[in-house]
């Protein structure tokens, strides 16, 4: 299992580290349009990062590994379905290691436990089978696909 992740809120000090997750190439690498986020990008995904942690009690975690930022992922509300979007960004510094699937398990029980979530989803672009491969060790199954940011992307759910 390895070291023990610790899961909090995000706050606004882990700038430094979201700017420098979204910069890398092979972070992005499977948008539609994989050019690295540049510093304002960061600033305001992490704002809505933690505005939505205010609005809903719950969402995006930063996770640590002694006492170190090693990636981003949780829960967040999506406007367009009644599910629970799952994600998880891990550090490419951290690549190979688990801890995508470990931050997604923590979300899934999370999400069934605490929140009494009925489904969850993943979004995953074909260009990305590691994340793919996470979900479906999580337990997702593949649920069609659906446009997103103008590009196809699967969606993967799944149900209590």
């Amino acid at each position: 299992m390895g070291v023990t992740l610790h899961y909090r809120r995000p706050v606004s000090g882990d700038l430094p580290f979201v700017t420098d997750l979204y910069a890398r190439p092979e972070v992005v690498a499977h948008r539609p349009d994989p050019t690295p986020d540049g510093p304002e990008v960061s600033r305001l995904r992490l704002e809505r990062d933690i505005a939505h942690w205010g609005a809903e009690g719950f969402g995006r975690w930063a996770v640590e590994e002694a006492g170190r930022l090693v990636g981003f992922g949780g829960l967040t509300v999506v406007e367009d379905a009644s599910d629970l979007n799952i994600s998880y960004h891990v550090h490419p510094d951290h690549w190979g290691r688990g801890l995508a699937s470990r931050i997604g398990a923590h979300a899934v029980a999370h999400g069934f436990d605490a929140l009494d979530a009925s489904r969850l989803r993943g979004l995953v672009r074909e260009a990305n089978p590691a994340s793919a491969r996470v979900l479906l060790k999580l337990g997702f199954r593949r649920d069609g696909v659906v446009t997103l940011h103008g590009a196809p992307t699967v969606r993967y759910v799944l149900e209590r």
